[in-house]
């Protein structure tokens, strides 16, 4: 217990020492690029200021610190996020233009695992999201549905039912603009006004995690989110699910799902895809068969 003490007053101590900061459309093809309606300190750009957040249990004290990056010395070209599918099951190669893990961005995630992240994009409801989420619920499986401002304006009764049945609910931004596109103000106010929109509805903050509109991004704005305390969410699979009039039908959706498969998969699906929701509870009975088990971003 003394040194317990101790290592709680050096902590502290510490702590004082340094400052604390607090529609679509896709190009299909063998790179999936994907559009949808953001050593030296002083070679890495990095401020000497860190935000920092400490977890105390009866046991452990945790401490986190994010550190903050000077967004004025980063790249502001635009980036368009893809992945280079195979039908090997091995994981595929993405967008390496810019460092995902050092700013908080992700693809894909444990790939040492037989696991799969299932992620749901809500630009607007076209009538299927309760019918995913009953198919979730009878399967016993969480996922994450990043939502746009509009969507939970026009949508309460549906974003309450996802958050009450232990699903994420990610940020997709206010007017689904290009990140790039957006200064580093106008960014954080896209996802401050998304945020408040969903506490506004359920009376919680919203988890933070974020999908660039469009599948656009730059350094720049990977660090902007970063130093929000976000982690953006990319993705490894996705498939031609988001066009209403055009929808490739439950059995090739449940094909190509399980054609690529693969360890750590973050999988990209449109919640107004007929398709997809007729395929779900073929595709997660399928894919625990195969071995896998169904991991939450909260995991990553």
């Amino acid at each position: 217990m003394k040194l317990f003490k101790t290592l709680l007053f050096l902590a502290a101590v510490c702590a004082m020492s340094f400052p604390v900061c607090g529609a679509e459309s896709y190009a299909d093809g063998p790179f999936m690029r994907h559009s949808l309606i953001v050593n030296e300190i002083a070679e890495l750009n990095l401020k000497t200021t860190s935000t920092t957040t400490t977890t105390t249990t009866e046991a452990t004290t945790e401490t986190t610190t994010i550190q903050l990056y000077d967004t004025s010395k980063l790249s502001n070209t635009k980036q368009s996020w893809y992945y280079m599918p195979n039908d090997t099951h091995a994981v595929p190669k993405g967008n390496e233009s810019v460092s995902l893990n050092k700013y908080s961005a992700y693809y894909t995630g444990n790939t040492g695992e037989n696991a799969i992240y299932l992620t749901f994009d809500e630009g607007y409801e076209n009538g299927y999201t309760s019918k995913i989420l009953d198919v979730l619920k009878a399967k016993n499986v969480k996922a994450a549905f990043f939502v746009t401002k509009p969507y939970i304006e026009s949508q309460p009764a549906l974003i309450k039912r996802m958050a009450e049945e232990g699903h994420i609910v990610g940020n997709h931004s206010a007017k689904h603009l290009s990140s790039p596109t957006l200064s580093d103000a106008q960014l954080k106010q896209e996802l401050d006004s998304t945020a408040e929109a969903y506490k506004t509805v359920t009376g919680k903050d919203m988890p933070k995690y974020f999908r660039p509109p469009m599948g656009e991004y730059s350094e720049r704005t990977l660090a902007v989110t970063h130093n929000m305390g976000y982690k953006s969410i990319f993705w490894s699979f996705a498939h031609k699910d988001w066009l209403t009039d055009q929808q490739p039908g439950a059995e090739a959706t449940y094909n190509t799902v399980m054609k690529r498969y693969h360890n750590g998969e973050i999988m990209l699906l449109h919640a107004v895809s007929s398709s997809n929701t007729e395929a779900l509870g073929r595709i997660i009975d399928s894919l625990r068969a195969q071995g896998y088990s169904f991991k939450t971003l909260d995991e990553l």
